[in-house]
Parts: C-alpha cells; sequence; structure tokens
C-alpha cells in the first residue's frame, strides 16, 4: 500500500476527478450535439455513456469526503466502508449502461434482419467519436496512476469506467465510419458494434463488482499480502510464531488481526514495547491507517 497523507490523497483524488468531470462535461455537450446534428443513434447513446461517467465522479466526491472522516462513536473502524460502496454504485452503473448498450444493439439488429434501413450518420459524428476515444484513453492511465498512488478503489474504478467510455466510442467510431464508408448495406456495423463493444464494458463492471463484494463479506487480503505481513512481523527480533493471522480490506485501509509469541520471562512492559513495535513496522510497511491488533503470548 502506498505511504500518503490522508490530506494529500483526498487532494489528489479531488483534483483528478474534477479533471474528469469537465472532460466528461464537454465530451456529454459535444457528443449530444454531433448526435443530433449528425443524425446519429449510436453517438447520441454514446453521450449518454458520457453522462454516466459525469454521474459517478459526483459519487466519487461525496463518497470520498465521507471516507477520510476518522473514527467515531458509531465508526471505530472509520468511515473506509463508504468507499466501497462508491465503487459498489460506480459497477452497478457500469453494468447498466453495458446492458442498455446491448439491448439497443441488439433491437437495431434485428429491425435491420428484419428489412428495416437505418439511417446513416453524418462526419461530425465521426470526428466526435475519435475525440472521444483519444481524450477518454488519456483520462484513463491518468486516472487510473492517481487510483493507485492513492490507494483508492473507488478512484480506479471510475478509471475503468473512463475506459469504457473508450471502449464504447471505439464502437461507435467503427459503426459510424463503416456506415458512411461502405453504404447501406453494412450500416449494420453501428448496433453490432455496440453489442460488442457492451460485453467489454460488462466485465469491467462485474470485476469492479466482485472486489467489492469480496471485501462487504469481509474476505481476507490475498496470500502475497498475507505472508508478506507475516515475514514483516518475523523481521523483529524476539518475535516469533505469528498465528491467527486475520485480515481484510477496508476502504483503501487494511485491517491486521494476529497473534505472536514471545519469551515469558520478559516483563509486561517489555513486551507491549515489542508489540507496538511490530505495529509500526506494519504500518511502514502498509500504510499508517492499517487498523492493526497484536495478541501477545509466551513462547512453549
Amino acid at each position: 500500500m502506498n505511504e500518503i497523507g490522508t490530506s494529500v490523497r483526498e487532494r489528489e483524488i479531488y483534483k483528478v476527478t474534477l479533471v474528469g468531470s469537465l472532460v466528461n462535461i464537454l465530451l456529454v455537450v459535444c457528443k449530444f450535439a454531433a448526435g443530433f446534428g449528425g443524425k446519429s443513434a449510436a453517438m447520441i447513446a454514446d453521450a449518454v455513456h458520457s453522462l454516466s461517467d459525469l454521474i459517478t465522479d459526483l459519487i466519487v466526491i461525496v463518497f470520498v469526503r465521507i471516507s477520510s472522516k476518522p473514527e467515531d462513536k458509531g465508526h471505530d473502524y472509520g468511515h473506509g466502508k463508504y468507499e466501497t460502496l462508491a465503487t459498489l454504485l460506480i459497477g452497478a452503473a457500469l453494468l447498466a449502461v453495458g446492458a442498455g448498450i446491448c439491448w439497443s444493439g441488439v433491437e437495431s439488429i434485428i429491425s435491420f434482419a428484419k428489412g428495416e434501413t437505418l439511417q446513416s450518420p453524418g462526419w461530425v459524428a465521426l470526428a466526435a467519436a475519435v475525440v472521444s476515444v483519444v481524450s477518454k484513453e488519456i483520462l484513463f492511465h491518468y486516472t487510473r496512476l492517481v487510483g493507485k498512488r492513492c490507494n483508492s478503489p473507488a478512484v480506479i474504478a471510475n478509471a475503468w469506467h473512463h475506459r469504457s467510455d473508450a471502449f464504447s466510442s471505439i464502437g461507435t467510431a467503427i459503426g459510424i465510419g463503416g456506415a458512411i464508408l461502405l453504404g447501406e448495406s453494412w450500416r449494420v456495423l453501428d448496433p453490432l458494434a455496440a453489442v460488442i463493444v457492451s460485453f467489454f464494458i460488462v466485465q469491467v463492471a462485474v470485476k469492479q463488482l466482485k472486489a467489492c463484494i469480496d471485501e462487504l463479506l469481509e474476505r481476507s487480503l490475498p496470500d502475497d499480502i498475507e505472508q508478506e505481513i507475516t515475514q514483516t512481523v518475523l523481521s523483529l527480533d524476539g518475535v516469533s510464531q505469528p498465528h491467527h493471522l486475520r485480515t481484510r480490506r477496508i476502504g483503501s485501509h487494511y485491517a491486521i488481526d494476529m497473534h505472536v509469541r514471545m519469551d515469558g520471562s520478559i516483563s509486561l512492559h517489555e513486551a507491549h514495547e515489542k508489540a507496538t513495535a511490530i505495529e509500526q513496522k506494519l504500518r511502514d510497511t502498509f500504510g499508517e491507517d492499517t487498523y492493526i491488533s497484536i495478541h501477545v503470548e509466551p513462547e512453549k
């Protein structure tokens, strides 16, 4: 887990989310204008997708502020789960958008198969799709970088939402380009590409939702993290046999509960000092906001 102060982390998250919001506002306006002006149903759908991105930006801003609040009487482990809830909402939004794009595309394909003529989009819609792909891909890499540096699942989830918008725009660009360049018989490429892209969006959504569900169900941290915890504890003198290790994630923080053995002849004060040293070593490794509970037992 990256070490970064709470205030710096919150500021970084607000900054990247604000940038994403501004880009999304511009894209929503441009896409709706290009969709209606270019008579492209695909571009209008893409604009709706960008609008969902803007909504998730607002969700991140609200929930990250709440999750950064310290422990209080009603929340002994802080408010980290609020960030998990934000990630869950973003994942659910992704899933809904993916399903909606798929449904709309299938309906258009069925209409085309029945002999209906699909409308040809204009060049302005194709240009808007290309601009969207480039801008959203850049925004994805920037947002994911900040999310990893701040160890924020919600920001990382939002980054993938940016990429899903880029995927959607790629499908839109292929469909619009095919409809313009290949003629009436190939206009079905637009809804077909939308259906294919929708599966990518759903895949990302399922991945995000699984991570949230694992945390809400108190799933343990990955094996490599638990092994690192054990090795960190064993690196301290006078400490042996770490056992009964229990771990979980609370938003962007870890919670660690474990038993260790020490020489039974040492004083209670010395045992307490060693336990404190273990806690500090773990916080140095996994972050100052890590929740740690160390239980000391005499060596057998």
